[in-house]
């Protein structure tokens, strides 16, 4: 097993395990506030946060959240989008408050940040490479490291950066700061300018080898005995699943809707068979019953996949975290 820390002289760093060390360790010492400053950061990585916190916390905590490279790098769309959902959403009840800021004046932060506080009194804080990013704190394919510094320091630095954030959600955001589109094949809407690559788009079958949605599985996951009947997954073939199109260890990733949807997904289930979407199981299946005109619980037929024009769905690959999906009809509606 490779060592979680290195010790060189009299400084430790961090390079093994560190979404344990830096963002659920602290938990234990019941500490009730994360400030975050990160050079870069993604709605995903607070999104797969905030699923993972539970049973870990012992009063609820309130996350703070800045992203340093904006004055440099503006914003995506898509990723301007995720936060302001999510500090608009319903949170867990492990987590009071998030607030997400963005730096809009020069000089752009490319340090990053964790510190940690109990009832305003600072227990611990780290800096390193490790962006707020899940490909810095989930996974094997990539190391960071980080280590722990003086949280007076990093405090009094954070604070000192306070003066030339917005918030997300602020009414008049765009004013402060530039947001372009998701990547160069989508316009600020996120509908494509021209077609998509087939070469990173794979069809995903919503029907089952008897011509059928399953019974009890894929989108009619939820009609059974107890269970929410909107629940839903997207049957995930196993060599695809194994390919690395999609990002795997229950990573989230964003899904741009062909109707200007935004959802957040996750490949989940025994064997990798199965995108999700993690914040409730029944979003998916909301979604694809509004999108077949079909009441909320019901339950889907391949009459009702022939009506709408579509027997399965497309995801394009823009960048590691975000596709593109396609659930347009293809055929004519019968």
């Amino acid at each position: 097993m490779p060592r979680i820390s290195r010790i060189i002289g009299d400084i430790m760093l961090l390079c093994n395990h560190l979404a344990e060390q830096i963002l659920f360790n602290p938990l234990y010492d019941r500490a009730d506030e994360l400030n975050i400053m990160s050079a870069y950061a993604t709605p995903n990585m607070l999104s797969w946060y905030l699923k993972n916190i539970h049973h870990r916390v012992f009063e609820p905590i309130k996350i703070n959240l800045i992203v340093g490279m904006v004055p440099f790098d503006h914003l995506s769309v898509s990723i301007h989008e995720g936060f302001k959902g999510i500090v608009s959403s319903d949170l867990p009840a492990e987590v009071s408050s998030v607030k997400c800021s963005y730096v809009y004046d020069q000089p752009a932060e490319h340090g990053n940040l964790y510190i940690w506080s109990r009832h305003d009194e600072l227990l611990s804080a780290f800096t390193g490479s490790a962006n707020f990013v899940q490909n810095s704190f989930i996974g094997s394919g990539r190391r960071e490291i980080m280590k722990p510094c003086a949280p007076a320091e990093a405090m009094d630095y954070y604070n000192s950066v306070i003066s030339r954030t917005v918030y997300c959600n602020h009414a008049e955001v765009e004013e402060y700061v530039i947001i372009k589109s998701a990547h160069p094949v989508l316009d600020t809407e996120c509908n494509p300018i021209g077609p998509m690559d087939p070469e990173k788009t794979v069809e995903l079958s919503l029907i089952t080898k008897t011509g059928e949605p399953g019974t009890k599985s894929g989108l009619n996951w939820g009609q059974r005995s107890g269970r929410e009947p909107n629940e839903a997954y997207i049957p995930l073939p196993a060599p695809i699943a194994r390919s690395g199109f999609f990002p795997l260890e229950k990573q989230h990733f964003t899904a741009l809707t062909d109707d200007r949807i935004r959802l957040t997904l996750r490949v989940e289930q025994q064997g990798d068979k199965a995108i999700t979407t993690p914040e409730r199981n029944s979003d998916l299946g909301e979604y694809f019953r509004r999108r077949l005109g079909l009441a909320n619980g019901a339950y889907i037929t391949r009459a009702d996949h022939d009506r709408y024009g579509r027997l399965d769905v497309a995801f394009t690959k823009l960048d590691d975290e975000t596709f593109y999906m396609d659930f347009s009809p293809k055929f004519p509606r019968t």
